[in-house]
């Protein structure tokens, strides 16, 4: 049971979403408190900062009316908490796991720190086995394996949210009961009417009945957004750990939740590091990022598509060039594409699914689908080597064989990467091969004679 333990008159002063105060109980790092103003109101905080004499207390709700005379700390023998049980699915919550629908609370099995559960890294299992979100330039490129924490590379502007929600709703599992899968959606400092798209779109799609979702809004405290990530992940960890479910947890945007961390660590007075940012960043995404996984004896995983927007289009900034470092691969999308009308823009040659291996091929999705993917990545490589060359000689200075690689080029980003619908990952293959076609059989050094035979001279032969 928890205690609880009320002190008053030991505010000092407030500034932004901090609250000063005098140490006179005995309280520990990261403790939740609540903190009651003169209003009357109840806001959540916890214990950020302490020595022996003064303590500094993260308001993680508006501190506008909060006095300093009259405000009264009540302190929780515990750090922040969140009850999660089996009825999560379907509803959306805010930042800090309350709920948005209308809808009552959902009833507690289990009380979990949101800091993430203690798993012994001797318990981890290599992550295996596919997840198939519907779009080509993921599932058949650069899959996604269950486990696995892969982000999303994105430019202001381009449609990264619109990707994020139509792989909420259409990703699955191959050949499983779809009672087993699960979508944890976190919005984390998005507009209003971006959070109200992203439910509607659930919503009227039917996926938000295996979806929870997470919605922290633009004009909510910078030390609340820190805390939406953790609450989803606490909640997607209920769901894959204990309830033995696969969950694909999509966060948009971690550029945001990097920016509040920058915002909190300033007002902390923290030294700051590069381009402002503190110098415990990787540390602190660390602790989000490795919540991914799969554990030996436990038939849940835990999946992540993070999806982070690059400051500048820069994809050497400290956010992405830390986000790289922890996790396994990049989807990267191009401002290029985007231009030319190719949706979803993904750029496949800086893209990498580093554990694609072991998540494809026999067993796992298509015999023949790593040799596809590995023929269709080195062929558009010479594609794009072969459009500098014609941009620089002319298209009619080329050889026969390079004009064949333009056509492929073409036929790649038009029919393959781009679509306007759901594809299964057999209908990805089928494009693959046929966009192949156009080349002739010396060029196709990645495949085998038998593939050359069964898939690209069929195509030949029926146009």
């Amino acid at each position: 049971m928890r205690a609880e333990l009320k002190v008053e008159g030991i505010a000092r002063r407030v500034e932004g979403p901090l609250l000063f105060l005098e140490r006179t109980v005995n309280v520990g790092l990261n403790d939740a408190v609540q903190v009651i103003g003169g209003d009357g109101v109840e806001r959540l905080g916890r214990v950020a900062t302490l020595d022996e004499d003064s303590m500094i207390v993260e308001v993680l709700e508006s501190t506008a009316g909060l006095g300093v005379r009259d405000t009264v700390l009540s302190v929780r023998a515990e750090p922040v908490c969140f009850d999660v049980g089996p009825n999560m699915l379907g509803r959306v919550f805010d930042s800090v796991g309350r709920p948005l629908d209308g809808q009552s609370p959902v009833p507690a099995m289990r009380r979990l720190r949101i800091d993430g559960l203690t798993i012994n890294p001797a318990r981890r299992a290599l992550p295996c086995d596919f997840i198939e979100t519907g779009v080509t330039a993921i599932d058949l490129m650069n899959s996604l394996v269950r486990g696995q924490k892969l982000p999303l590379f994105s430019g202001g502007g381009l449609p990264h949210d619109r990707l994020a929600t139509e792989i909420a709703q259409r990703a699955r599992l191959r050949g499983d009961s779809d009672d087993e899968f699960a979508v944890v959606f976190v919005g984390i400092g998005v507009s209003h009417d971006i959070a109200e798209s992203f439910r509607s779109a659930m919503e009227t799609s039917g996926a938000l009945g295996h979806t929870a979702m997470f919605l922290n809004r633009a004009d909510e405290s910078s030390a609340q957004r820190l805390l939406t990530p953790r609450f989803a992940l606490t909640a997607a960890e209920y769901l894959a750990f204990v309830e033995g479910r696969h969950v694909l947890v999509i966060m948009t945007d971690m550029t945001n939740y990097c920016e509040a961390l920058r915002e909190v660590s300033a007002s902390h007075g923290e030294i700051p590091g590069r381009k402002g940012f503190p110098g415990y960043m990787y540390s602190d995404l660390a602790t989000v990022f490795e919540r991914a996984g799969c554990l030996h004896g436990n038939p849940g995983t835990l999946t992540q598509l993070p999806i982070v927007t690059l400051p500048g289009d820069d994809i050497g900034h400290p956010i992405p060039d830390l986000t790289g470092y922890i996790t396994e691969g990049q989807i990267v999308l191009d401002r290029d594409l985007h231009r030319g009308n190719t949706y979803p823009p993904v750029n496949v040659l800086p893209s990498l699914s580093r554990l694609m291996d072991y998540g494809t091929g026999e067993g796992f999705t298509d015999a023949d689908h790593p040799q596809l993917a590995s023929q269709l990545f080195a062929t558009y490589a010479n594609a794009r080597r072969v459009r500098v060359l014609a941009s620089v000689m002319g298209q009619e200075g080329l050889s026969e064989i390079d004009n064949s690689y333009l056509e492929f080029g073409d036929r790649f980003e038009q029919e393959l990467i781009s679509q306007d619908a759901p594809r299964t990952l057999e209908e990805s293959m089928a494009i693959g091969w046929k966009t192949l076609a156009v080349l002739p059989d010396g060029e196709l050094t990645r495949l085998s004679n038998e593939q050359i035979n069964t898939y690209i001279r069929r195509h030949r032969r029926h146009g």
